[in-house]
């Protein structure tokens, strides 16, 4: 779903290949050294090596399209479909008749078990640009010429417009970029500020703080994003600032702020409490902290999510004159969620 999907940068010939270095610095990318049998050569990787060869290489976007928008994945949907709307059997056959052996229905069937990640997802791609004495250049993936089956990261030779979402006071030397979710926040801020509403962002994200975040998972580890493509889910993760910035003014922002902040305002303690409570079995007891333990804690997902938060202009200075009995304190400062609300 990349904007960017194309750079504009056509194939590049075999002497500029060889003088552009995979110089990505990251510690979840490619080092190079992995041995064959750790990189086994996918469906999607020979897809992918071929379209490499016909038209040059690729975007981080793109290749993320590819990987997590593959046909195999929209076939297995498909499956899943049908096998919902014809009441879920807890039986069922999946034959693919033809020459081969066994790989789209290989494929086929890895979706069934990446569904429920694939969809509370969205798909949206991020570009990854990176300054060097030339200036900013965008990290395309191209074929290891050592190794025809392996990929790598190179840099493009020139500017690509991926650069142009580059702030000029940019500190940092990696940035990722991702045009989609700035569309998509441009059209949420226009729709609030002519219509009302709200919209609520929570994500693995950051404030315009960090850089490498490109990373695969495959059975819950990390895994290399260039090793087995196809077979691993892909994700980076949100820079808040950037969709900040994109609102441009048009509503208030409030956030990031981590979720364990997040939940506690909301009352998290108090319903932790209600339930315990209510209940007065050992299991149900041990699953209740368990769980609070997952979202609170600051080492697991506590401050690994964030939550962000537009609004419309009116929603705060509307009440800029309303105060707050107990803290005194501007009606703007009470949003649930992103101040600490008075429970009675």
């Amino acid at each position: 779903m990349s904007v960017l999907v194309r750079s504009g940068v056509g194939p590049l010939c075999a002497v500029a290949r060889a003088a552009i270095p995979s110089i990505w610095r990251g510690k979840y990318f490619s080092s190079g050294n992995e041995p064959a049998e750790n990189n086994p050569v996918t469906p999607m990787l020979r897809h992918l090596i071929y379209k490499i060869k016909s038209t040059g290489p690729i975007t981080v976007a793109e290749y993320m399209k590819e990987v997590l928008t593959n046909p195999a994945k929209l076939l297995g949907i498909w499956f899943i479909s049908e096998w919902m709307a014809t009441g879920k059997s807890t039986a069922f056959q999946l034959v693919e008749l033809g020459p081969g052996r066994g790989t789209l229905v290989g494929d086929i069937l890895r979706v069934f078990t990446q569904l429920g990640s694939v969809l509370k997802n969205c798909d949206i791609s991020v570009h990854l640009v990176e300054k060097t004495p030339q200036g900013w250049r965008e990290v395309f993936i191209d074929i290891d010429p050592q190794v025809s089956d392996k990929l790598r990261f190179v840099l493009a030779p020139s500017a690509t417009p991926a650069e142009a979402f580059i702030q000029h006071d940019e500190t940092r030397d990696h940035v990722e970029v991702c045009p989609d979710a700035g569309v998509i926040i441009e059209e949420l801020s226009q729709r609030i500020a002519l219509t009302g509403g709200a919209a609520l962002v929570a994500d693995y994200g950051h404030d315009g703080t960090k850089t490498d975040t490109f990373r695969g998972f495959c059975g819950h580890k990390l895994h290399d994003v260039l090793i087995a493509p196809g077979t691993a889910d892909l994700t980076a993760d949100v820079d808040f600032s950037y969709l900040r910035r994109m609102a441009q003014g048009k509503v208030a922002s409030l956030g990031p702020i981590k979720q364990h902040t997040f939940l506690k305002n909301m009352g998290i303690d108090v319903r932790l409490k209600v339930l315990l409570d209510k209940s007065n079995e050992p299991s149900v007891r041990q699953q209740l902290l368990q769980g609070y333990d997952m979202l609170m804690n600051p080492k697991k997902m506590g401050e690994r999510f964030n939550f962000f938060a537009l609004l419309p202009h009116e929603r705060l200075e509307g009440g800029r004159h309303q105060r707050n009995a107990r803290q005194s304190k501007p009606f703007a400062s009470l949003v649930a969620g992103f101040s600490e609300l008075a429970w009675q």
